[in-house]
Order: structure tokens, then sequence, then C-alpha cells
């Protein structure tokens, strides 16, 4: 079976992750990578509503993962060489650590497939629609 890797926040688990989460396992034994609390900072500018743990143990209680993972704290690109996965699925709307991707996977001689997974209800479940809502 491939191994897939997803990484993400997660910090508000909703119906478009677990359709997210469902697209990827299908694709083969599905690995989660949850952003690290200060990496998430550095890219959104704010911190999570919860913390890496809690959001790990979220992922885990969930039982779809084969596999979950928190990120590295230096190189976000790392845990990829660790894992390394035959599939990277990134969700429709997925843009932090992805432009360079491509590059990243040649610089570290990984041959790993990128795929882009569908939407799923954006208009009514994307994370910072349901946080503004105040839906958390």
């Amino acid at each position: 079976m491939k191994k897939v890797l997803v990484f993400g926040t997660f910090d508000v688990v909703h119906q478009g992750h677990l359709n997210f989460f469902d697209q990827a396992k299908k694709l083969g034994d599905l690995n989660i990578v949850i952003a690290r609390d200060v990496n998430v900072k550095k890219v959104k500018g704010q911190t999570p509503h919860h913390s890496e743990k809690i959001r790990k143990a979220q992922i885990v209680k969930l039982k779809i993962a084969d596999k979950v993972y928190l990120g590295n704290l230096a190189n976000p690109y790392k845990i990829i060489s660790k894992i390394k996965p035959d599939i990277i699925a990134l969700g429709y709307d997925q843009t932090s650590f992805t432009k360079d991707l491509p590059v990243e996977l040649k610089n570290r001689k990984l041959k790993i497939k990128i795929v882009r997974l569908k939407p799923f209800k954006p208009d009514q479940y994307k994370s910072s629609k349901i946080k503004k809502a105040g839906r958390t």
C-alpha cells in the first residue's frame, strides 16, 4: 500500500477536514503531520486556539490516520524526509510550504507524487470562516 502524507494545523476539525482525510485515505496509508504551534504563529501570525498536543490528540482520536506526527520545529520539510511518503496530498486551498515543495523534494532526492484534493463545501467548511463565526 502507498504511504500518503497530509499536513496542516487542524485547529478546529470540521467536515471539510474529515472529507480531506477521507480523500487522502483512499490513496493509501494515511500519515498526518500536525503543524507545530511556533510554525503556525510564523505562518498565520497567531497561535492556534488549541495547542499542538491537543490538536494531535484530537486527530489520533478520530482513528482515521495510520500515523500522526508533530511537524519539525526548525524545518517543516524535514518530516517529509523522515516519513518518505509515496504521495503528498494537499488541500484545495493549501498554500503554506507548498510553493517550494517540488524543489525541496528534488533537493532531498525524494520522488513523491503531489496531488491536490477536491474541496468539500468550501463556502461552509473552511477553518477561517468557522473561526470567524465562533464555532470553535
